[in-house]
């Protein structure tokens, strides 16, 4: 499931010397594409509102163990992501509402540094959008809440209410006694082959011509191949190819995201990431706060990709010695206010410095140690989300 990606040759006659932010000369707006759950939000809504559910999480955790199975075997058809059509025959079953998910995403927290990245990402000039997996009820709550509006989310949208109107109360048993063998069979999800064999059968045969089988169709979740559209339907609507945009994420639904971003040229930077997106992405960028990728914003605004490539190299050859020496980072890769934020963060008692990898082309050696720091870095950032695809 990788892409071929062709290594552009690198010029050092284009770097360029970073100018003063406030000196850049006014141009058209630049898109920038944000998956929610991760990047901008560590909640991953669809957990929690299962949460809800007696033992939810467990057979949460199973279910999206089965979506990861199916996508990396490459089923025809399926899609990363789609674990969120497939529990809606218990959402239904347990009488979960569409008012019960935005509760759940009230009490969403939003990844440090998110509110001013956006703002500053506006003033450089670029438009923001969200591409997610998301359900709507969460999407439009945290797009709203960080300055994105609805016009500029796609995500997944659940009429649930209207859903469990449709499914007759006969199709329930077959949810109860599925339940109830994830639960003693499946959990914890360490048998791919006994869990692919149980799962497909319940939907692909249990309940494939029933009504709750027709509401999982109906669900048409923006993970995979449908966020790679959403992408190309927002550049088309600015006038821009795939090459002049950047793209935030960090999962399985991502890869494929990801991965056209960066055959085509652009910006393709994995935050957070797990082993399933960080093969797919340019930059990598581990922080508990993602104000830091307004060094990439910058370096691209000043002076194009190739200039965004030499700044984070720089990172990440001299990053141990910027995050103990602040003061001495050159000005040409970062920012004034967020040297000043990073002299800020050293005070804490738990600083995490920011990690910077270029990761256009990995050595199996260096995919295993980017690895590893995103994962610790996840798990600070997302708690129990972390361990999900």
């Amino acid at each position: 499931m990788r892409y071929i990606i062709t290594q552009h040759k690198k010029n050092a006659s284009q770097f360029l010397t970073c100018i003063p932010s406030y000196t850049l000369k006014k141009m058209e707006k630049n898109i920038i594409c944000f998956d929610l759950e991760g990047p901008l939000s560590p909640q991953d809504n669809a957990y929690d509102v299962m949460g809800l559910i007696p033992e939810g999480h467990n057979i949460f955790e199973v279910i999206s163990r089965y979506d990861d199975i199916l996508t990396l075997e490459g089923r025809e058809g399926y899609e990363p992501g789609n674990t969120l059509s497939l529990i809606v025959p218990f959402l239904i079953h347990h009488d979960i509402s569409e008012k019960d998910i935005g509760r759940v995403s009230d009490t969403a927290k939003i990844v440090s540094g998110t509110g001013y990245m956006i703002s500053r990402l506006k003033k450089l000039g670029w438009d923001p959008y969200i591409i997610s997996t998301s359900y709507e009820q969460h999407a439009y709550n945290i797009g709203e809440r960080i300055g994105i509006p609805g016009n500029k989310i796609s995500c997944t949208s659940l009429p649930l209410n209207k859903f469990r109107q449709e499914v007759e109360r006969e199709d329930f048993s077959m949810i109860e006694d599925v339940e109830k063998y994830i639960l003693e069979e499946l959990y914890p999800p360490k048998d791919d082959e006994k869990i692919r064999e149980r799962l497909d059968k319940f939907y692909y045969k249990d309940i494939l011509n029933t009504e709750l089988g027709k509401v999982i169709r109906e669900v048409q979740v923006v993970g995979g191949e449908k966020k790679v559209d959403a992408m190309k339907k927002i550049a088309e609507g600015a006038g821009k190819a795939l090459g002049d945009i950047a793209v935030i994420g960090d999962s399985i639904t991502d890869y494929k995201m990801l991965g056209e971003v960066k055959s085509k040229g652009g910006i393709s930077i994995v935050f957070n990431g797990n082993r399933y997106s960080l093969p797919y992405g340019n930059i990598a960028l581990a922080s508990v706060d993602i104000r830091f990728l307004l060094i990439i914003a910058e370096a691209y605004m000043h002076s194009g990709r190739e200039h965004v490539f030499e700044v984070v190299r720089e990172w990440e050859e001299n990053g141990d010695k910027f995050v103990t020496e602040p003061a001495g980072i050159p000005k040409t890769v970062i920012p004034d206010d967020l040297r000043d934020f990073l002299l800020e963060m050293m005070k804490g008692q738990d600083f995490a410095p920011p990690r910077f990898h270029y990761i256009e082309e990995m050595s199996e050696e260096k995919q295993e140690k980017v690895v590893e720091i995103h994962r610790r870095m996840r798990g600070l950032v997302r708690g129990e989300a972390s361990k999900l695809g």
